[in-house]
């Protein structure tokens, strides 16, 4: 694969574009390449897994226990609430 070359302004002013292509980057200064940059994708497949199970398992407890959902997200606005208040 074929590394795309930029200068390091360029680079830092793009990293968002780069960081989400999946074309290595070789990064310049004068010319000189200086470093490369290797976009990685996946371990954000491995993370939203991650949260898929947790997310299951957090399902499996609250309804083991009865607690409602709802209800535990009214009480957390009102206390966020309350404690803002000056």
């Amino acid at each position: 694969m074929q590394a795309t070359k930029v200068g390091i302004r360029e680079f830092r002013a793009g990293m968002v574009e780069f960081i989400a292509s999946s074309t290595p980057v070789a990064v310049t200064r004068h010319g000189q390449t200086i470093g490369y940059f290797i976009p990685t994708h996946g371990q954000a497949e491995a993370d939203v897994a991650a949260l898929k199970k947790a997310s299951k398992t957090l399902d499996r407890l609250l309804a083991a226990k009865r607690i409602d959902v709802d209800a535990v997200v009214a009480e957390f606005k009102t206390t966020r609430k309350r404690a803002s208040t000056p």
